[in-house]
């Protein structure tokens, strides 16, 4: 991740950007969204605003549901990639937007977590945020190398214990989405485990599966090929309840560690103030696009679990997930660059 005067810098190009209005389709000034008839809402092309590079589980989930606004809308829903600051600048272009319901932000766990990380975001979740519907989920997996002797959570953790500061887990970097992950369940576990970053997850299963990590905690489309392969032995999925795509494997609560469910989510958001009429019919929308039977197909084929449901839903779970990882960071005492 980005340090935070780089962040700044880079967020101050994009308010710079943001301070030329952007014209409408047609041409004309941009609507005032408490004039705007909610009725005809959108009549002119919609952004969706993708904090994160392209090809990412975000932007896969993106794609898939944009399709499907297309046609129900009659409007052109244009993904935007706004990469960096570990998804910060491209939130803080949504927070920053008219509240039209014209610029819509698809993001991730990372909306919940990046306020303990770094207590001076350029914007304010709660404030600048409304949250609208949550998407998808991802399960992950709880994976060891196949040299470690543990075939469950209780041997596993028996063996950390057994052997304080030695275990070595892995993760996509310091204050990744897996670095929290793998912390939660060193703190639930009471064990004594080392972290070892890396750039990215990619790098990071190499490294499992020659031994040089003994633990990691990747989601489960990239992390289940190599147990099928028999190169990696996956322990439990950390998501509440079975994955669809691997029923066999038992969840991290029924291995004996309630608490310590992590799941890897998409939801969308919109600027605070945008009117409800507008965020209710975006709300709708997606919920039917996820109610498609090939939008599920498609999506669970890249290990992802359709969701859906009310904007009142989504807001109580953001503010549970906050409060989890502001725990979660103040206790492991998290440091990022």
């Amino acid at each position: 991740m980005k340090s935070i005067p780089a962040l700044h810098w880079l967020v101050c190009v994009q308010m710079l950007a943001l301070a030329v209005p952007a014209p409408a389709a047609d041409g004309t000034a941009q609507p005032n969204a408490r004039t705007e008839l909610r009725t005809d809402y959108p009549r002119k092309p919609v952004r969706l605003m993708v904090p994160f590079s392209a090809g990412g589980g975000s932007d896969i989930v993106a794609r898939v549901l944009a399709q499907k606004l297309n046609a129900a809308w009659e409007q052109p829903v244009v993904v935007d990639n706004r990469g960096g600051g570990g998804s910060a600048i491209g939130t803080n272009i949504v927070a920053k937007a008219p509240a039209d319901g014209y610029t819509v932000l698809l993001t991730s766990i990372s909306v919940a977590y990046l306020p303990a990380l770094y207590p001076k975001l350029p914007y304010d979740t709660e404030r600048e945020l409304d949250p609208v519907v949550l998407v998808v989920t991802q399960p992950n997996l709880l994976a060891v190398s196949t040299s470690t002797p543990a075939k469950s959570v209780g041997e596993l953790i028996a063996i950390a214990k057994s052997r304080p500061g030695t275990l070595r887990y892995g993760s996509a970097g310091s204050g990744s989405a897996a670095h929290l992950a793998t912390e939660l369940f060193r703190s639930k576990a009471k064990i004594d485990i080392v972290h070892v970053p890396y750039k990215g997850g990619g790098p990071a299963l190499p490294a499992l599966m020659s031994g040089e990590l003994q633990i990691l905690i990747l989601g489960m489309a990239t992390l289940l090929p190599q147990v099928k392969a028999d190169r990696v032995r996956a322990l439990v999925v950390t998501s509440a309840e079975r994955a669809r795509a691997a029923p066999d494997i038992p969840t991290i609560g029924e291995a004996g560690l309630p608490g310590a469910e992590y799941e890897t989510w998409y939801g969308i958001f919109v600027p605070a103030g945008t009117a409800r009429e507008i965020s209710a019919k975006i709300n709708l929308t997606f919920n039917q696009a996820l109610a498609m039977a090939d939008v599920r197909e498609r999506l669970v084929s890249f290990g992802f679990e359709t969701l859906g449901g009310n904007r009142e839903k989504f807001a109580g779970f953001l503010k549970s997930e906050m409060k989890k990882w502001a725990t979660v960071v103040a206790e492991s005492r998290i440091q990022v660059d």
